[in-house]
């Protein structure tokens, strides 16, 4: 590790000093020339800090026949606005543009005297070539900002490019939640009951400021959410895993506004929990400072029922479940940063986060079994009472260094980051069965089972792009991805002879690394309507795992793989474009997925992993159609293909467990041979009138799974289609609601679902939600939720949110499973009908002298002003 820290770092130093070391040239021209001058704020007359001063030499374009302009230098003003541009060509043109956050920019044409200096007298055309170009008058923005920060007006949903971009603030009813709240209102997204996260049915690769984290979605707060990136078909440019899906970025509130700027929120829910939070920006000079602090409290209550008819088993069982397990949690979560620009073109980011959480829940699940029970009774029911908690803690630290060259999208990126999170839990089980006049059978079972874990994750990164030549872009990058994982869990088993609880020789203490290393190259260019982009990434990743009570070992080193990818678009006219993306990726199984062992960590919902199990690689195809018939109007429609080899799949197989003695169905994993998804989606975004807009987002698909290798026969095909819409309507005295409804039609269970973003889903009971790609499905689920906010004070610097989830209690979360051994269905529902209430304060404004009040006296000549140029 070491070695590798100091290996990035030296690279790092390397391509920045490069990147910061000035070209030499040929030319006779003398460069002997210096303008400097003051700005000023025309109406106090004092100078203006951090204005931005460039300068442009123009020459005659023979080639093009006009006049063009080329950047040759620039800088930033200090506290009383004083500039100087030194080294420059005495004998040319030169145009200069100041620019200023708050202020209207200003452009000058500016040259040296031409005239020539008396015979011999050096001294005075030295003078010429040194210029004072006096104080130069910049005047305010016709917009005044006042004390309170305002920002665009961004839309709800916004289309790009590569990506669809949702901005949360625009949605009042995420006001209060977390980023499972969010994720539920995004486009194309959909979340289940158990948080896992789903991107036209795969599960996608969710990132935070676009690097990886240990964090689960219910672990962020809405509230610090600037905005959500989703990603369909990435390019090579991106990480390659998450092959069947693409990626979901979630972006963090941070400004770098002059001045200071923040937010104060707080709220209540229907069961009096609270959540309460700010977060505030202050630049001053060349340091700006960040940092945010949340505090949340959830209490969330399912109610859930499960019928089982074993097709297994002498008798034969069937077995019917109820239950409503409660969660109470509460986090805490703080972070703060540095930006320091060393000048305009160069700046230091050093950021840090702090997460720690509480989790702990309690269920009591009745049984009822109507079979033969060894007493002779022709039925038994029992009861479950569980208990469990788990505790949690994240810390993060990035250090990130920026450089801008002086040509247009000419950047160079580094970075390091390290999170580390560690858990500790504990669960208890106590059941008891009765017979059908509710007396006692036999003892009551009980388990316990205690444990804990550490996740270590670090990523070094550099990016760089650049425009070599006009409409001819390339970029290129490096990164390597670190992760360091342990575990340490105990299961307990009271034993009624020796009256005292047992461990079972369980293998659920275990560690392994897994290191990814890649690097990318892009190209791209336009030639007429044409745009198109190439790209090939290069992975190569090694994992090892050790069960640390056995000591023994499995690894998978992965060779060389090409990532390539391609996009290509044509602008049929301005308002209307065609694009064809192409891109390939992976999916590579995990320590679990791998483990040949089986864990008993839940005695009725047993997992095995497969150590034999193959990467999986996924081709994705997509056509995209965009149409922008006005600023507020706007459809894409997007034809997508993915098609999947080795496909890891869930099965569920009957073996024998040596623990138990007994036939028992494992939930392993197996390579499918094949699996394609084909599917046609509709967004759309239209401001029907001023005071009310409306986004629709309808998608349709095929799956199919060929399980043929794994069992005759064996297949999943499934026609499925779900829609969202979101309705904003603003009406008089600064009201807004938002009305938002989704319908998910029958849909295969997600393909490499269970995970996809949580990080740690709960149990559905005795059985939990057993995966089974192959053997199951979900029955289709709606619902509607509303939200009414009112704005207030000056500005609408305050607000009052009421927002109403799932208002009909229509989000009923049914799976079927039917396979050798049993049928089964389960039906789930979470937290309906639930009311919050949120309050949230805006404040700020825009000052370049924050701590600094002292008058100064400029003195001399106006000889600009706004109107001079």
């Amino acid at each position: 590790m070491k070695n590798i820290l100091w290996l990035a770092l030296g690279m790092f130093l390397s391509i920045s000093l490069h990147a910061q070391t000035p070209a030499t040239g040929g030319g006779r021209q003398m460069n002997a020339g210096h303008f400097y001058g003051r700005i000023l704020d025309a109406k106090t007359g004092k100078g203006i800090e951090f204005a931005t001063v460039q300068l442009f030499q123009v020459k005659y374009d023979s080639v093009k026949k006009q006049q063009t302009q080329k950047l040759l230098t620039g800088a930033l003003t200090a506290e009383n606005g004083d500039f100087s541009l030194e080294n420059l060509p005495v004998k040319a043109k030169f145009s200069m543009l100041i620019t200023a956050i708050g202020y209207d920019s200003l452009t000058l044409p500016v040259a040296f005297d031409s005239k020539p200096a008396q015979q011999g007298n050096m001294q005075q055309m030295m003078s010429a070539f040194d210029k004072d170009l006096g104080n130069i008058k910049l005047k305010s923005l016709a917009i005044t900002l006042s004390e309170v920060v305002v920002t665009g007006d961004e839309p709800l949903y916004k289309l790009e490019l590569d990506k669809k971009v949702y901005n949360p603030d625009k949605d009042p009813s995420n006001a209060g939640g977390t980023a499972e709240d969010v994720l539920k209102k995004v486009p194309s997204v959909l979340v289940d009951l158990d948080g896992n996260v789903t991107l036209r049915n795969a599960a996608p690769q969710i990132f935070v400021d676009g690097r990886p984290t240990t964090l689960s979605i219910d672990q962020i707060p809405s509230d610090a959410i600037e905005k959500i990136e989703v990603i369909t078909n990435p390019s090579a440019k991106y990480d390659a895993s998450g092959g069947q899906s693409g990626i979901i970025n979630i972006v963090m509130k941070k400004s770098r506004r002059i001045g200071y700027n923040g937010n104060l929120r707080a709220g209540i829910d229907k069961r009096g929990k609270i959540n309460t939070g700010g977060d505030i920006n202050i630049r001053e000079g060349k340091v700006n400072v960040f940092a945010n602090v949340n505090f949340m409290q959830r209490k969330s209550i399912s109610y859930s029922n499960t019928e089982r008819y074993n097709l297994y088993g002498d008798p034969l069982t069937n077995v019917f479940q109820r239950d409503t397990p409660v969660n109470n949690n509460q986090f805490f979560s703080g972070g703060t940063g540095i930006d320091y620009f060393l000048n305009n073109r160069n700046t230091i980011t050093l950021s840090g986060n702090y997460t720690q959480g509480k989790f702990s829940s309690t269920d009591q699940l009745f049984l009822v079994t109507d079979t033969l029970h060894e007493s002779g009774i022709i039925s038994s029911n029992g009861i479950r009472n569980t208990g469990s908690e788990r505790q949690f803690q994240n810390v993060g630290g990035s250090l990130l260094f920026k450089h801008l060259f002086p040509k247009e999208d000419n950047t160079l990126t580094a970075d390091l980051n390290y999170n580390q999170s560690t858990s500790d839990n504990s669960s208890s089980y106590l059941t008891q069965y009765y017979d059908p006049q509710q007396m006692p059978v036999g003892s009551q079972g009980r388990q316990e089972q205690e444990g804990g874990g550490t996740n270590r994750y670090f990523t070094a990164q550099t990016d760089y792009d650049n425009v070599i030549k006009e409409n001819v872009k390339i970029e290129a990058g490096a990164r390597a991805a670190l992760r360091h994982f342990t575990a340490e869990n105990h299961v307990y088993v009271y034993n009624d002879s020796l009256d005292y609880l047992v461990e079972v020789p369980d293998i659920n203490n275990y560690a392994y690394d897994d290191q990814v290393y890649a690097g990318y190259a892009t190209f791209s260019s336009d030639y007429g309507k044409f745009q198109y982009q190439a790209g090939l990434r290069v992975e190569s990743s090694f994992y090892s795992g050790t069960l640390t009570n056995e000591g023994e070992s499995f690894r998978n080193n992965f060779p060389l793989s090409l990532f390539p990818s391609g996009f290509i678009s044509y602008a049929i006219t301005d308002e209307r474009s065609l694009q064809l993306s192409y891109s390939r990726r992976i999916d590579r199984p995990t320590f679990f997925q791998l483990m040949p062992f089986i864990d008993y960590s839940d005695s009725l919902n047993l997992q095995q992993g497969n150590p034999d199990l193959l990467p999986q690689f996924t081709n994705t195809f997509e056509l995209s159609f965009d149409q922008n018939f006005n600023k507020s109007n706007n459809l894409q429609a997007t034809a997508y293909f993915k098609y999947t080899n080795n496909l890891i799949t869930k099965y569920q197989d009957l073996s024998y467990d040596s623990v138990s003695m007994n036939q028992i169905i494992i939930n392993t994993y197996q390579n499918a041979n094949s699996s394609y998804l084909a599917g046609l989606e509709f967004t759309s975004s239209n401001s029907i009138k001023k005071w009310f807009n409306l986004t629709t987002n309808i998608n349709l698909f095929q799956s199919f799974i060929d399980g043929s290798n794994i069992e005759q026969d064996l297949t999943n095909s499934q026609f499925s289609w779900f829609a969202k819409v979101n309705a904003s309507f603003r009406l008089p005295l600064n009201f807004t609601i938002q009305l938002s409804g989704d319908y998910q039609s029958k849909t295969s269970v997600p393909q490499t679902g269970g995970g996809g973003g949580r990080g740690m889903g709960m149990g559905g009971g005795f059985f939990g939600t057993p995966p089974a790609t192959l053997q199951g499905y979900v029955k289709p689920v709606y619902g509607v939720d509303l939200s009414v906010k009112k704005e207030f004070l000056k500005n609408k610097a305050a607000a009052l949110t009421l927002s109403f989830t799932d208002i009909f209690r229509t989000k009923e979360y049914t799976t079927y499973y039917d396979t050798e051994y049993f049928t089964q269905t389960s039906t789930r529902v979470r937290d309906p009908q639930f009311i919050r209430l949120n309050f949230s304060y805006k404040f700020g404004k825009f000052d370049a002298s924050l701590f600094k009040r002292k008058n100064t006296n400029n003195g001399g000549d106006i000889l600009q002003d706004m109107n001079g140029g």
